[in-house]
């Protein structure tokens, strides 16, 4: 009998992390008939393969190999695999919830009409102390979320949506909008996103709705490398790069009107005074939130400049 839910893990040279997903994953509340583990190697070259085998021996672990190099793509691979009638997504540095999965289902089993795409609350495992420059309004662009206390609907993903660290989806849906576009989504180093909106956009248009469940916990790791200041500044770039990559992706737009909109951005770069925030270093919370939304705006124009990538 097939499982009621696969639960995918994608993972790319984070074996000490990705041991504490599996382990929570494996101590679900949901009888361990019920629901499958699939982990997504992206090309990895630590002892991931040989940690998962391991781990594989009681059959609830399987191990997938994907050489082509994307969050994306790894995360397609792992909806090819999947046997379950809905499909949930992790990261490798997140922990579960011991009722992660049985939340997950029952949004999808109560609530009517069904929705298409599920998520829920992503509360830090801070590694280093908290930096005083780091605003609430930036704790998105770590994969934190903590929309509300009560369960909605998702009316305006401009202003709320869900992240990939987890996530979920009926399997078949998912598989008719083609899954995870791989033009959005980390890629190596760069740091280009936005896959998870794009996304959800597609399941918004096919008439289906978006739902957050704050019940539905998983805890990140927040790596000290990312607690600097040049990492949100280098984030927020790539963040705005992705934001018109989607644009540019939704969009017929001619070579033409994509420079004329990147010197549009430009002026107003510098007739806003952003431009001056680029180089003005600050401890202060509200001043550095600014500051990377100038590098937003720089990385805007780039992705402009910079199309579409086939």
């Amino acid at each position: 009998m097939d499982p009621r839910i696969s639960a995918i893990i994608i993972t790319h040279n984070r074996v000490e992390y990705l041991i504490k997903a599996i382990q929570s994953l494996l101590h679900q509340s949901l009888p361990k008939d019920q629901y499958e583990i699939i982990v997504v190697d992206n090309c990895s070259t630590d002892q991931t393969r040989e940690t998962v085998e391991k781990l594989s021996a009681n059959n609830k672990v399987r191990y997938v190999f994907e050489p082509e190099l994307g969050s994306s793509q790894s995360r397609n691979t792992g909806l090819q695999h999947a046997r379950g009638t809905y499909v949930a997504f992790l990261d490798d540095d997140v922990i579960t919830c011991p009722d992660w999965l049985e939340k997950i289902l029952h949004v999808f089993e109560t609530v009517q009409p069904r929705p298409g795409c599920v998520g829920g609350r992503v509360v830090p495992l801070w590694e280093s102390e908290r930096p005083e420059w780091l605003s609430d309004s930036l704790l998105l662009s770590l994969a934190l979320i903590d929309w509300s206390e009560s369960p909605h609907v998702i009316d305006d993903l401009k202003k709320e949506h869900l992240v990939s660290a987890s996530i979920a989806f009926p399997t078949g849906l998912l598989r008719e909008t083609g899954g995870f576009n791989t033009k959005l989504g980390r890629f190596g180093k760069d740091l280009l996103s936005n896959e998870d909106t794009f996304l959800q956009r597609e399941i918004m248009r096919r008439g289906y709705s978006c739902y957050y469940d704050p019940e539905i916990v998983v805890r990140h790791h927040i790596f000290e490398s990312r607690l600097s200041q040049s990492f949100f500044m280098r984030r927020y770039y790539w963040q705005g790069i992705s934001d018109s990559v989607m644009q540019l992706m939704e969009h017929d737009t001619s070579r033409l009107d994509r420079y004329s909109s990147a010197l549009s951005k430009v002026k107003y770069l510098f007739n806003s005074g952003k431009a001056r925030r680029l180089l003005h270093h600050t401890n202060d919370p509200d001043e550095f939130t600014q500051r990377c939304w100038a590098f937003t705006t720089l990385g805007e124009i780039s992705g402009l400049l910079r199309g579409v990538h086939q």
